[in-house]
């Protein structure tokens, strides 16, 4: 069986690497396209364009974010190095400034690591930490796909479960539309003998053809029956369904919608409204699919 997917999701993959601990986080939405937003660290930024085209080859729409944490060691800080030339250039002009106040207070230590210069930071070799985010994004993004796809098929039976039950709707309301007529002419016979109306058999004949025509609703019934046969065989497609689920939702609706406008019996409305009742519930759930 073909899968279809949800738009909503979450994932989240973690692992301790030569430097730290990394965390990719997942999270989506629904949305008309699909819009990638990252948030990492500034040392994993050069992985971002990468990364951005692993996950479009995988995820057709959504809003999704992709969070990255990187908890360091603190081995794998970024070293410190003073610079003696410079350190000998600030202490010479402290002490020449002492002399001019005539004073002799020793410069505070930590003071001189502040000022610009003295410290010099070398970054810490990142390469090994590149390539464990990268693995771990591959991992955190196989998990979010199967998340996806196991809310897909929660979806998929949810909208089966009401194409079935509309089904039987549609059955019920073509099953009536005989009896609807019959009963209807009953009435206007029963009218004019009521009026004591005789009302010849070639004008009767023809009301009747034309209660016929107002009540007939065969059309609809048929035009639903072949939505809900698009929206199966859309649902077992391999691909994004979601904006072609909308539209056949839209087309339901206005079927349902003509079918409650031209009955002339209870139940045939009751039929018509469970109809856009389902396919509302449907439609709200349409928006999620991928």
């Amino acid at each position: 069986m073909n899968m279809i997917r949800s738009m909503t999701g979450y994932a989240r993959a973690e692992q301790t690497g030569t430097q730290g601990r990394l965390c990719w986080e997942f999270k989506s939405v629904n949305h008309r396209y699909l819009e990638l937003q990252f948030r990492v660290p500034d040392e994993f930024r050069v992985l971002e364009s990468e990364l951005r085209t692993t996950a479009a080859a995988r995820l057709a729409r959504g809003k999704i974010e992709a969070s990255l944490r990187w908890v360091r060691d603190a081995g794998a800080a970024s070293s410190m190095q003073v610079d003696p030339e410079r350190l000998s250039a600030v202490c010479a002009a402290l002490d020449q400034v002492s002399r001019g106040l005539r004073t002799s207070t020793a410069p505070d230590p930590l003071a001189l690591l502040a000022f610009p210069g003295v410290v010099r930071s070398e970054p810490a070799e990142v390469s090994a930490p590149l390539a464990e985010a990268s693995q771990l994004f591959a991992q955190a993004l196989d998990d979010f796909v199967a998340t996806r796809a196991r809310e897909g098929a929660r979806l998929r039976s949810y909208l089966e479960e009401r194409l079935e039950t509309m089904s039987q709707l549609v059955e019920r309301v073509r099953a009536r539309g005989p009896e609807v007529q019959s009963a209807w002419l009953q009435r206007l016979r029963h009218r004019c003998l009521d009026l004591g109306v005789e009302v010849e058999p070639s004008r009767l004949a023809q009301e009747v053809a034309l209660a016929a025509q107002r009540l007939d609703v065969d059309e609809e019934t048929s035009r639903l029956a072949s939505h809900f046969a698009e929206v199966r065989q859309t649902l077992a497609r391999d691909e994004a369904i979601g904006r072609r689920l909308d539209f056949l939702m839209q087309e339901l609706n206005r079927e349902a919608n003509t079918l409650s406008s031209k009955s002339q019996d209870a139940d045939m409305t009751r039929c018509a409204v469970e109809m856009k009742v389902l396919i509302e519930q449907m439609r709200e759930q349409v928006q999620n699919i991928e």
